[in-house]
């Protein structure tokens, strides 16, 4: 096992990691730029080191000076989490060539299944169904051609990267030249590289993808499905484990096709395969995340496996402590992405130092979070704050038990999205299970409270501020041979 391990990154995923290898005896070092100096990671870690000014290309995306924290801490492995250098080959290239264990894929899977274009042409070669399109980089003109040869709607798809930077969807061919320029340039400014392909855009389809771990000595596992069919504008919003749309005879299949093309790859580590599943139960392979996923704890609520710790121990040289005889889904698992965004504005990024913070607990309720009273919310980065995640005995119950941990989980001082998914999980095409993944933008209509809800507000607003100058009022100042603080307060946690 590694003695030191480096997390290149910030925020809930840091902690994240930095806990699991904490319950694995192992030392950690934190990176950090000015704008995160007092962040949650870099208290949590064993040592932290400065690595930049606040934007992310001077800092979180600087592989130099990464390697040199690394070297200088005699970390022994880094583990890139998700985002920023996650699934960029030259970073685990930079780690692999300082002698230093990359948590995650080679250098060679992460480039050959970051193509998406590559990607869809191994799962040709193995058997697995992909959505009809054009897996070639073509020039404009041939995709305009080949769209005409498709039908319309199409998508326009960044072949470098995914997570819905350099996509768009075309309804009409008059459209078509707009939205390339536009998928070109946003293509070259997340991945530096701006070509794109072309495939048909299919409807009434859900977002199902499947975990995989695969270790050094030939293993592969699938922990079966999430469905991930909530989405804004590609960006998922909420998640759960199993999907309602998978029974057992899919599942087999799914999995067997996620495992085929793991292998094909000559894949290592965790990762996972997205499909579009239709509504007669057919699948299409969309892509492969070479990294850790966002949504992963709701994989590990129903099937009780840590997937970061066993990231960690593939990439010392261990075997898989698992056989896919060995996986069973229990029960039922959701999970609900708070971002500082408000959605009754268009989901508008909000920043501003977080003034209170009542975070939901009790049976059944797991948050992940780099939140703290006191935090500055910037701009800088993502706007993902927390992750509250639940389960379940049946998808019912955890619903129930999501609607209850929603209701206790109150964050001033930004406006975030608990209100949104507070609706989702009251809607009765939600409870239904009857949805795809252009129900939010088509379906999904967030208003404002009435004047009742808002007098309601600034009544509890106004209870607070008065509780609290009660409690100041109640201060108990030192005396004189007393060991009393006056910083101590009856009932108020500091």
């Amino acid at each position: 096992m590694f003695k030191k391990i480096l997390v290149a990154n910030r925020g809930e995923i840091a902690v994240r990691i930095l806990r699991a290898c904490r319950e694995l005896g192992v030392e950690t070092v934190a990176v950090y730029s000015d704008a995160d100096r007092n962040a949650l990671h870099v208290r949590y870690a064993d040592e932290a080191y400065n690595i930049g000014p606040a934007p992310a290309r001077e800092s979180y995306l600087r592989i130099d000076k990464i390697i040199e924290v690394a070297l200088r801490a005699k970390a022994d492995a880094i583990h890139p989490g998700y985002g920023f250098l996650a699934e960029n080959p030259q970073f685990a290239r930079a780690v692999t060539a300082a002698d230093i264990a990359f948590i995650g894929p080679s250098a060679g899977a992460i480039q050959a299944m970051g193509n998406k274009v590559e990607a869809r042409k191994l799962a040709l070669k193995v058997g697995a169904p992909v959505v009809p399109g054009v897996y070639d980089t073509l020039s404009d003109e041939a995709i305009v051609a080949a769209a005409d040869e498709i039908g319309y709607p199409v998508m326009i798809k960044a072949a470098a990267g995914g997570g819905g930077k350099g996509m768009r969807r075309v309804d009409a061919r008059e459209d078509l030249a707009n939205a390339l320029a536009r998928a070109h340039s946003e293509a070259l400014q997340a991945f530096g590289d701006d070509s794109v392909y072309i495939e048909k855009a299919m409807t009434g389809v859900r977002h199902v993808e499947f975990q995989i771990l695969a270790d050094t000595k030939g293993n592969v596992i699938h922990l079966g499905e999430r469905e991930c069919s909530l989405q804004r504008r590609h960006q998922k919003l909420v998640e759960e484990a199993p999907s309602v749309a998978v029974d057992d005879q899919l599942r087999e299949r799914m999995g067997d096709a996620a495992v085929n093309i793991a292998k094909a790859a000559n894949y290592v580590n965790a990762g996972t395969l997205e499909f579009l599943v239709d509504k007669d139960s057919h699948f299409y392979f969309l892509e492969m995340n070479t990294r850790l996923q966002v949504e992963h704890p709701v994989t590990e609520l129903v099937t009780g496996i840590d997937i970061v710790k066993e990231q960690i121990r593939i990439a010392s040289g261990r075997p898989l402590s698992y056989k896919q005889e060995n996986i069973v889904m229990r029960g039922w698992a959701i999970e609900c992405r708070i971002t500082a965004e408000d959605p009754f504005n268009n989901f508008l990024p909000s920043i501003g130092k977080i003034s209170n913070l009542s975070e939901p607990t009790g049976p059944g309720v797991r948050l992940e979070t780099g939140l703290y009273e006191g935090m500055e919310v910037s701009l800088f980065y993502d706007p993902l704050i927390a992750k509250l995640c639940v389960w379940g005995e049946t998808r019912a119950a955890a619903i129930v038990r999501m609607r209850r941990a929603l209701s206790e989980f109150h964050i001033m001082g930004v406006s975030t999205s608990i209100p949104f998914h507070q609706h989702i999980m009251e809607s009765t095409n939600f409870m239904g299970g009857h949805f795809d993944t252009r129900f939010v933008e088509e379906k999904v209509v967030m208003q404002q409270g009435g004047n009742e809800d808002k007098e309601r507000i600034a009544a509890i607003v106004s209870a607070l501020l008065t509780h609290e100058r009660r409690q100041t009022a109640l201060t108990i100042p030192p005396t004189n041979g007393s060991n009393g603080s006056r910083w101590r307060k009856q009932g108020w946690r500091n």
